[in-house]
């Protein structure tokens, strides 16, 4: 091997594509051959064609700092994650079935809020929900789907072990940059696409236009889908236009859109008026409509939640799914698959602590030194205490916060995420990872799992913070087929 793979180790974790004695896994075992035959000058020539790529492709995401927006070129480590076939069949029937319990479970809080009768789900985790929406309350989407399109973030703890962190129900992002991954990936490697069996991910825009062409109201004519974004100024705004593209769907601002005295929904476009069936919206439940929330949306279409209600225009995800979209809801979620599937969770949570009681409250404030506490609501690894790399001072104001609301605050323990080689001068260097692959679900079939995902690296030395909004990577994910 060259000075790649040489002295690369990950004490103490589980590593994605070497084992525990050096040995490449078996999913990785073409990867390491073939890059190991490689010299620094050709290392060189692949990571600056990566980058080349980056740059021609337009591939950016924005960053907002006192200074304003800034758009940066997409943090991409060339070396990539690799999974085996085998292994994630078992984890795309623990997402499916994971969503599918989520989408019972809110179309049962708009409905008879059964499980909360049962004594299942506590009533005051709803009542102070900030993502229940009672406007929508008997409202019932085609097929009771109402996450349609969910970003589940796994990790795997020093086992190798997979963990659902979290659900991303209400806009989640980064499926675009899962793909771009990929046709970077091709253009840097095309030797290796030739010699090993790598699973697609390029499908994902036609199975989402595919399902979100099943919710329009008008079957008996070609559904016109439209995505709703907020415009050039949100920080997922590349996404937005790289999907509506995918997709060949009209994407529109709030004030591209009007609701007519039907209650149907109209894109106005240099033709004219055009009826929109589905919109695929990017903009929180808040801002979608000043008629329903908040009045001082610019952001939103009034009327909008009429002509949904009416039935004249479908919604994904539909509003009101983000009261699923909790870290308070997130603990309970093994438990909401057995209500409502009775069936044990095959992707377990991490452990978790609520401190909404009392005892559980207790144990995180006495162990703050050595956990992860995250607010409910929050994302981008945001409002976040990591313990054990935290001040006295720190961990003090988050005592403060967490007596002042305890609903807003649960705890986990800091976990031994796994690593994947990264490349830092020439040389691959142990980094933490996380994936989030992403789920879209249909009415009357078995929901769509992406082959892998959006790989999250922490590029620095030491770090658990994956975001790129606070110096994180990607990597291209390889579901590698089994070989007989």
């Amino acid at each position: 091997m060259n000075a790649l793979w040489q002295d690369y180790r990950s004490p103490g974790f589980f590593d994605e594509v070497f084992d525990d004695s050096g040995t490449p896994r078996r999913a990785a075992q073409s990867l390491v051959r073939h890059l190991g035959e490689f010299n620094n000058e050709e290392l060189d020539n692949r990571r600056m064609a990566a980058d080349l790529s980056i740059k021609s492709m337009g591939i950016t995401f924005t960053v907002y700092s006192e200074a304003g927006m800034i758009d940066r070129a997409w943090p991409f480590d060339v070396l990539p994650r690799t999974i085996s076939r085998r292994e994630w069949d078992r984890v795309r029937e623990g997402l499916q079935q994971r969503v599918a319990a989520l989408n019972l479970f809110i179309a049962d809080l708009y409905g008879k809020q059964q499980i909360i009768k049962d004594g299942v789900f506590p009533r005051e985790v709803l009542a102070q929900s900030v993502n229940f929406r009672p406007e929508c309350v008997g409202i019932r989407p085609p097929g009771d789907i109402w996450a349609h399109i969910c970003g589940s973030d796994l990790v795997r703890d020093g086992a190798g072990d997979f963990y659902v962190l979290e659900d991303n129900l209400r806009v989640p992002s980064g499926v675009s940059y899962m793909v771009e991954n990929r046709l970077v990936s091709k253009r840097v490697f095309p030797e290796l696409f030739a010699q090993t069996d790598i699973l697609p991910v390029d499908d994902y825009p036609s199975e989402l236009l595919d399902s979100l062409n099943a919710l329009s109201p008008r079957q008996d004519v070609t559904p016109n889908v439209a995505l709703l974004t907020p415009g050039v100024f949100n920080s997922a705004f590349f996404e937005h236009v790289w999907l509506a593209g995918q997709m060949g769907a009209e994407l529109v601002q709030g004030s591209d859109l009007y609701v007519d005295r039907d209650d149907c929904v109209y894109s106005r476009t240099i033709f004219g008026p055009q009826r929109v069936d589905v919109i695929y919206r990017r903009v929180d439940d808040a801002f979608i409509d000043p008629e329903a929330f908040r009045a001082d949306s610019m952001l939103g279409t009034p009327g909008l939640m009429r002509a949904w209600r009416a039935g004249n225009v479908a919604i994904a995800n539909a509003p009101g799914a983000g009261v699923a979209d909790d870290k308070v809801v997130y603990a309970f979620v093994p438990q909401i698959i057995r209500y409502y599937l009775d069936q044990d969770a095959k992707l377990p949570n991490v452990p978790s602590w609520l401190c909404m009681e009392e005892k559980q409250r207790d144990h995180v404030l006495a162990n703050l030194d050595s956990l992860v506490v995250k607010p409910a609501n929050e994302s981008g690894g945001y409002g976040m205490l990591i313990g054990p790399r935290s001040t006295a001072d720190e961990r003090d104001q988050f005592a403060q916060l967490i007596r002042r609301n305890p609903r807003n605050y649960i705890a986990q323990p800091t976990l031994a995420l796994s690593t994947a080689p990264t490349l830092i001068e020439n040389t691959a260097r142990p980094r933490h990872v996380d994936l989030r692959p992403f789920i879209v679900s249909r009415p009357g079939d078995d929901a769509y799992v992406t082959m892998g995902g959006l790989t999250r690296v922490a590029l620095r030395e030491g770090s658990l913070v994956v975001n790129s909004s606070q110096g994180g990577g990607s990597k291209d994910t390889w579901i590698v087929e089994d070989e007989d």
